[in-house]
């Protein structure tokens, strides 16, 4: 390890030497290990100033024990490593021991700060310890730190949190500086004890400060008003969300459509939900309504089966929408054209397009709706030529495209590389079908020819667009500066995406790959870390799989499953099997500076593997195998399940956040391009 101190000028202490070593950072635990490793044979283990930056580094690296370790070692730590200490465990929800470490801290004559008491607080709000919380409140009084915003947000978290929501009002009218967070923790507090007219009246407050309401807290607000069955105030804050463009986001929309359905107005649902980019109903709630009406012998009407059809597309659920549709008569399904297409893009984006293809050439009456939900199955199932055909057989039978019509073309191409077909059927829109291009289509261009690599045309396109790029158009020449590692335009993108989105962390881990892809492990760590200070999570990997109509759910590195001993022992089994036909686990997808054994690790703990495991446990050797993930698949589960569905003879069905993949005897259908 001789690249982490260089001999350098004798003035210089080795004090000096170990903090500007601790300022260039760190891309591994290890190379952290080594510098602690330094400064104990250099006596400077009891220097409270360095240690903090351990400490700091080891909860970067989510190594809890390693951060214990070197805090217990200190004799004398000041009050800025037990604050680092707390913070770091809270951070990571170890609650009980934040609170049992403060108390330590306390028994040694420290009183606590300013950076003390908010963690504290919060771990007192996460685990319900009220009596505690109400002791740091009369200390806080007592020190002097009840003007200071960030110790009253946390004190408004512990009272709302625990029930005591009188004197969280208190607590939020004494806060001079209002901010999202106290907003939303305030309203939160008064949905959670049922008190829904006081979260809307408060809502309603914040919109007239001028606060700008996020997604999540649009959801709770429409949550308060479905439980209140206020329709005024519920058409009033789906007013707002209309005239703000927030009906975009899924989660608002799908909120949006369980409010209206609940109050009984089942034309606005409706109407809301065929505006919804994705229909996308809360599934499982859809699921469990449509069992508690079959439980009281309540027939179905069409809208519910539209949304168990919907939910089980959500989900990947074949099985269970099979079922769902043998409830009514196949004729009668055919005839009424919103349900036949809900059941078309059921057994599209379950992956059966074989079904969605007897559905749509059963139907009666086909609508513009059901020739666009084609189009967009054939596209997304990979059969882009098929999609290509059925387009030219609408245009023979006289419909008049709309926007979805191209949108369902254009996403085809992009997932074939089609560019020149891309081209030309955007171009057409305007000059054929004088159609005015939408954000959405100048966005599946900019992601067309951001795969393909041509990322300066990319984004001028971007630049020449009529309107403001949103975060999925950036997105796409974002995900394009990953494929061909262009950094310097993916950091320029970046920016534009944190101005839009500051609180997503697809954008962050992104551009983190891209530098790791690229070995600039400093850069890649910066950006984890920046993550990490600003309370950023990564989206966790999650899959779905459907065997005899339940549907199991699988979680990167899950053990949580009755049969997780037996998967882990059948993916070992299968990782044989498979190095011995030729698989090497492809170890560079894993964009973190570690030892090639340990990404192997990591890499067999992905949900779509644990998932598949489980199913070949549990099915006989003939049933297709689909699974459902929320992330894209990487390259080294793309390439393991290429050759399970080989060395297994079973066909496999993915769809990722981004396409479907059909694995069959060792090929894909995406023929290696997502």
């Amino acid at each position: 390890m001789s690249f982490l101190f260089n001999g350098g000028s004798p003035s210089i202490s080795n004090s000096q030497q170990i903090k500007n070593r601790l300022l260039q950072g760190f891309n591994t635990l290890k190379q952290l290990k080594h510098v602690h490793a330094k400064l104990l044979r250099l006596g400077l283990d009891q220097d409270n100033y360095l240690l903090n930056f351990f400490l700091r580094y080891a909860f970067d690296f989510n190594n809890t024990c390693y951060a214990r370790l070197v805090f217990h070692q200190a004799k004398q730590p000041n009050i800025y490593l037990w604050n680092t200490m707390i913070r770091g465990l809270v951070s990571h929800d170890c609650f009980d021991d934040a609170i049992g470490l403060y108390g330590s801290m306390r028994g040694h004559g420290f009183l606590p700060n300013s950076f003390t008491f908010p963690f504290v607080l919060k771990a007192c709000a996460r685990i319900l310890d009220f009596e505690l919380g109400l002791k740091l409140h009369a200390l806080v009084v007592k020190v002097g730190f009840d003007d200071d915003v960030f110790v009253k947000t946390s004190l408004l978290g512990l009272y709302a949190k625990c029930g005591y929501l009188e004197n969280a009002h208190k607590v939020f009218d004494d806060i001079p500086e209002k901010n999202i967070v106290s907003w939303t923790t305030i309203i939160s507090g008064y949905i959670d004890v049922g008190q829904c007219e006081e979260a809307i009246s408060l809502f309603r407050r914040s919109i007239e400060m001028g606060f700008k309401p996020d997604g999540y807290h649009l959801v709770r607000v429409l949550s308060a008003s479905t439980q209140s069955g206020d329709l005024s105030s519920a058409e009033w804050i789906d007013g707002y969300i209309r005239e703000n463009g927030l009906t975009k986001n899924i989660f608002v929309a799908t909120s949006l459509v369980d409010m209206y359905a609940k109050c009984g107005k089942m034309e606005k649902a409706h109407s809301v939900f065929d505006q919804m980019p994705e229909k996308d109903i809360v599934s499982w709630k859809a699921i469990d309504l449509f069992f508690q009406m079959m439980k009281e012998n309540i027939k179905p009407d069409c809208y519910a089966m539209v949304g168990m059809f919907s939910a089980c597309a959500r989900l990947g659920a074949l099985e269970l929408g099979n079922w769902a549709s043998s409830l009514m008569d196949k004729s009668e399904i055919l005839s009424i054209p919103v349900l036949c297409t809900a059941l078309i893009d059921m057994y599209a984006k379950c992956g059966s397009m074989a079904q969605a293809w007897d559905a749509f050439k059963g139907m009666n009456d086909k609508d513009l709706v059901a020739w666009n939900a084609a189009i967009s199955g054939l596209a997304m199932n990979g059969h882009v030529k098929a999609s290509f055909g059925l387009f030219g057989q609408m245009q023979k039978s006289g419909f008049h495209f709309n926007g979805n019509t191209f949108i369902g073309l254009l996403c085809g191409c992009t997932h074939a590389g089609l560019v020149d077909e891309g081209r030309r059927y955007f171009n057409s829109m305007n000059s054929v079908c004088n159609l005015t291009p939408s954000i959405e289509h100048y966005g599946c261009m900019v992601d067309l020819l951001a795969r393909a690599g041509h990322l300066d045309e990319a984004h001028q396109l971007i630049k020449n667009m009529p309107m403001k790029a949103n975060a999925v158009v950036w997105g796409g020449l974002l995900g394009g500066c990953r494929l061909h590692r262009d950094t310097q335009l993916a950091e320029h993108v970046l920016k534009q995406l944190i101005e839009l989105e500051p609180w997503s962390s697809g954008n962050y881990v992104l551009l983190s790959n891209i530098y790791s892809a690229s070995q600039k492990w400093n850069h890649a760590a910066n950006i984890r870390s920046r993550m990490n200070k600003q309370g950023i999570l990564k989206i966790r990997g999650c899959s779905w799989v459907e065997v005899a109509g339940v549907v199991h759910e699988f979680l990167v590195g899950d053990k949580s499953h009755p049969l997780s001993e037996k998967i882990y022992a059948k993916l070992d089994e299968l990782e044989k099997e498979l190095k011995e036909v030729g698989y090497i686990p492809t170890t560079d997808v894993m964009l973190f500076d570690i030892e090639e054994e340990e990404k192997e690790h990591f890499l067999r703990c992905h949900s779509e593997k644990l998932a598949i495991a489980f199913v070949l446990l549990s099915t006989t050797s003939k049933d297709r195998i689909r699974v459902v993930k929320n992330l894209r698949v990487c390259g080294d589960c793309h390439e393991f399940i290429k050759l399970t569905s080989k060395i297994t003879e079973r066909e496999i069905i993915i769809r990722d956040n981004n396409r479907f993949h059909h694995f069959i005897d060792g090929s894909c259908s995406c023929k290696d391009y997502w």
